[in-house]
């Protein structure tokens, strides 16, 4: 069986050729994919760097939360005599402001992995200094900066450079005079550093002289650091005084919760490609089996056993495993590089956290590929065993037709394999905890894990469609070629699963791209004309350029400056945090201890002038918040009710003044509070627009801001066209995955009909033989070739325009609707149509070329 395997190799090398192309494609998606979920994981679980590297405790405010490891100390904490404590050999203050850097390219730097940048002090005592200049030296005026290695390269800033800070009250222009590392690395844990001097930081902070928001202190040699925390504690109460270690330790776990989950978001996404690639693959293989039937069953005539040949179909598909894999890790890496660029482009840099590649990318996708390829080789393995000998002496191309009900109930339990996706989708559907974009996103990736199980239950399917469209298309070429239109017809009718094997490539293809044209032009029109409905402002200040958190933001002052503009009746900057729900806890059941549930409030004063919003909500006055529907009725948040939030400078207690709806979910799409509830929540909350109401031109609010680089002016319509696309970040990398995959479902369909039409070299050749002319062999290729875009085209949209109406009737968004654009239909079907030709006119040609010595050869 050795020999005979070795055989095949040698004799069968083109056709082998062809499946090793398209396995080693389907493995490069698989592994780019694994390797990029494997690498986005790491990136968020954040640099092992630490700027409390050489500090050995940390005091915090009264009321600091050691659960939120990143967040800013709420409340000031002074040295006092804390320098007078037995075993403190140092003391230095610190103080953090989110800020964003713009690089020399103008648009803002983005922090590794989603991450944020903040300014912090240099700190000038050597022994808590984690800091190691790698250039320049250490900033000593106000208007100077040192910053990480990461802003200066991204950022493609040096020493000596201006750049601009926009702070969250202002912008200002400072001098980098220095760049550092932080234990080696460009970025920290919590992200990217810009350090300033301690008065400046002081002061963008809002701290008196000699307060700060946290003090960091090292312990003497030989004292450990837990001893030194409970010598402070004491001392330093009501202060919360912690171990720098565990600090450390606290946001290594937190980064890794977080990266765990991104991680299992990206491989769910990814689950897409390597479904594409083991469908590619098992048709493939089964095409290859198929094609050697006679062969085959001339083994078993001769006394090979049913186990030797699984063997052998085994062996050759681990040989073709082991050299598609290993040339997948390197057309993987090239996928990963492409994903990791479209991830960029939406705001999230996953390069950017200096992630070293190990071992496990490189192992687990080559084992990933290798297993893949034995599994689509399982079934026809198991096939190709129970060839029977007289199948020897029958053509390659007749296919068994007595095994109608096996693939029924084969379908079947495909299909009712499905559930285990969709019915999880009622649980999340009515779970009280679920609400708004978390519910829409499992429900969505639920229902299309079910519905690629079900691509594969049609597969099966799919050669019981292929006769009745196969006689229609039969039909038609009779009238328009006469003669090969009816040799195509028969040819179509007697082999419906090398049809459909073609064809099932093809309706993986539309499907993918006809559900995602559908959910983003759902989305996209949606968003526009509800935007249009809400947005009652002339013009809208806006950030340009793409941050983790969406667009650009300003500073809180760009409300102010467009108010001073002449002809400006109303300024309303919207500024934006995220509060976790404490007061009522939302339990499934009696004993459940509740899930912690987070709220995007947007701060603002009167939105009336600006904004046309539905329900009955007055003007806010400070300690109060409106809701939307939605949220209230989730969470019985009835007007009038207490309601208390944690946001970043502790828990406020609020009370709900009435319900509100924003149709467009662009301005306010779960609360709603004034801008001193905001102030109270998160002083330093982003300013993500201003909205302008009044005459005034863009040009001269353009003037206004003209020192704010990222700030943009926009008109209505434009502005709605940003935001609407705003909620579509994320979306490139889900374009990337679906034209891999669509590629990649191509390649295997055009290595499918290759195949097709090497295993009729026999078929062919004998027409030749008898007087078919070379156009009417062609002809009899492309007649077939158009069964199964009629037949892929078909099933593919009946798969999509399923899913989204199963997405519509399970999340109930009026975002997601079956509204199939006519130039999308045209442009799939033409699509097909040209994808398919242009893949079967070179085995048209090959098949016309095959001489008749050739065929009376050929198995």
């Amino acid at each position: 069986m050795w020999l005979i395997a070795r055989r095949s190799f040698a004799q069968d090398w083109a056709r082998l050729t062809a499946t090793v192309l398209a396995v080693l494609f389907s493995v490069g998606l698989m592994s780019g994919s694994l390797q990029f979920a494997l690498r986005a994981q790491a990136a968020v679980s954040g640099s092992d760097a630490s700027e409390y590297a050489n500090a050995d405790v940390v005091v915090q405010p009264p009321g600091a939360d050691p659960e939120e490891s990143f967040a800013v100390p709420r409340g000031q904490v002074r040295p006092g005599a804390i320098g007078s404590v037995p075993g403190v050999a140092a003391v230095a203050g610190d103080a953090a402001v989110p800020v964003t850097a713009i690089g020399a390219h103008g648009r803002p730097v983005l922090p590794p992995a989603g991450a944020g940048t903040m300014l912090r002090p240099w700190i000038p005592d050597p022994r808590l200094n984690a800091y190691h200049l790698v250039a320049g030296r250490a900033p000593a005026a106000d208007d100077e900066v040192a910053v990480v290695r990461h802003v200066a390269t991204a950022g493609h800033l040096a020493t000596g450079t201006t750049m601009t800070l926009l702070l969250p009250e202002t912008s200002s222009r400072v001098r980098i005079v220095g760049v550092v590392t932080v234990q080696g690395r460009g970025s920290v844990a919590s992200g990217d550093l810009v350090l300033g001097t301690p008065t400046a930081v002081q002061k963008a902070a809002g701290l008196a002289p000699g307060t700060w928001q946290s003090l960091w202190v090292k312990a003497a040699p030989g004292v450990p650091a837990g001893e030194l925390r409970n010598r402070l504690t004491a001392p330093m109460r009501p202060a919360v005084v912690r171990t720098a270690a565990g600090l450390r330790r606290h946001q290594s776990a937190e980064l890794q919760s977080m990266g765990a989950s991104v991680g299992g978001a990206i491989g769910m996404l990814s689950s897409v490609a390597v479904f594409t690639g083991l469908f590619v693959v098992a048709n493939a293989f089964g095409t290859m089996v198929r094609q050697r039937t006679r062969r085959l069953a001339l083994l078993a005539a001769i006394g090979a056993r049913p186990r030797q040949i699984r063997r052998l179909v085994r062996l050759e598909a681990l040989v073709l495993a082991v050299v598609a894999s290993a040339g997948g890790l390197l057309v993987g890496y090239g996928v990963s590089d492409v994903l990791t660029r479209l991830f960029a482009q939406d705001g999230f840099d996953i390069s950017a956290g200096e992630v070293t590649v190990g071992w496990i990318s490189l192992v687990f996708p080559f084992a990933a590929g290798v297993v893949t390829t034995q599994l689509a080789a399982w079934r026809p393995a198991r096939r190709a065993s129970r060839v029977a000998p007289i199948e020897a002496l029958r053509s390659a191309t007749t296919e068994n037709q007595n095994r109608r009900w096996p693939r029924i109930a084969g379908a079947v339990a495909i299909f009712g394999a499905s559930w285990m996706f969709f019915g999880p989708v009622f649980a999340v559907a009515n779970d009280p905890t679920s609400v708004g974009t978390d519910r829409t996103v499992g429900i969505m990736m639920l229902i299309m894990l079910g519905c690629m199980v079900c691509v594969s239950g049609l597969a099966v399917l799919a050669p019981f469609f292929v006769g009745p469209l196969g006689g229609l298309v039969g039909r038609l070429g009779m009238l328009v070629s006469g003669e090969a239109g009816r040799l195509a017809r028969a040819t179509i009718v007697r082999s419906p699963r090398r049809v459909s094997s073609a064809a099932a490539s093809l309706m993986l293809g539309v499907a993918l791209v006809v559900t995602t044209g559908l959910l983003i032009t759902s989305i996209n029109d949606r968003s526009r004309a509800a935007g249009a409905e809400a947005l009652a402002a002339d013009h809208v200040i806006a950030g340009t350029g793409r941050t983790s958190n969406g667009a650009a933001t300003l500073p809180t002052d760009t409300a102010a400056r467009a108010a001073r503009v002449p002809g400006v009746t109303a300024a309303v900057a919207l500024t934006r945090t995220e509060v976790r729900l404490v007061s009522p806890k939302v339990k499934a059941f009696d004993s459940d201890p509740g899930m912690p549930i987070f709220l995007a409030v947007t701060g603002a004063s009167d939105v009336r002038p600006v904004l046309r919003f539905g329900g009955h909500l007055p003007v806010l006055r400070p300690g109060e918040i409106g809701v939307t529907s939605p949220l209230a009725k989730a969470y019985g948040l009835r007007p009038g009710r207490r309601i208390v939030v944690h946001g970043t400078r502790g828990d406020v207690t609020l009370t709900v003044a009435g319900r509100y709806h924003d149709p467009s979910h662009l301005f306010a799409d779960q609360a709603l509070v004034a801008p001193a509830t905001m102030a109270t929540l998160d002083p330093s909350a982003s300013t993500s627009a201003v909205l302008v109401r009044g005459t005034a031109s863009a040009a001269a609010l353009t003037a206004a801001v003209s020192d704010v680089p990222v700030a943009r002016v926009y008109g209505r319509a434009a502005y709605v066209r940003v935001a609407a696309a705003a909620m579509r970040q994320g979306v490139r990398v889900i374009y990337g995955f679906i034209a891999m995959s669509l590629v990649i479902s191509l390649f295997g369909m055009a290595t499918t009909v290759a195949l097709s039409v090497s295993e009729r070299t026999k078929e062919f050749g004998m027409l030749g033989a008898v007087g078919t002319t070379v156009r009417q062999i062609r002809s009899i290729v492309r007649w077939e070739a158009a069964t199964v875009v009629l037949l892929g085209v078909l099933l593919g949209l009946g798969t999509a325009v399923g899913t989204v109406a199963l997405l519509h009737v399970a999340t109930g968004s009026s975002f997601i609707r079956v509204d199939l654009p006519w130039w999308l239909l045209a442009a799939v079907v033409l699509g097909a149509a040209v994808v398919t030709w242009a893949t079967s006119a070179l085995p048209a040609r090959r098949a016309a070329g095959v001489p008749v010595l050739e065929a009376a050869k050929a198995e």
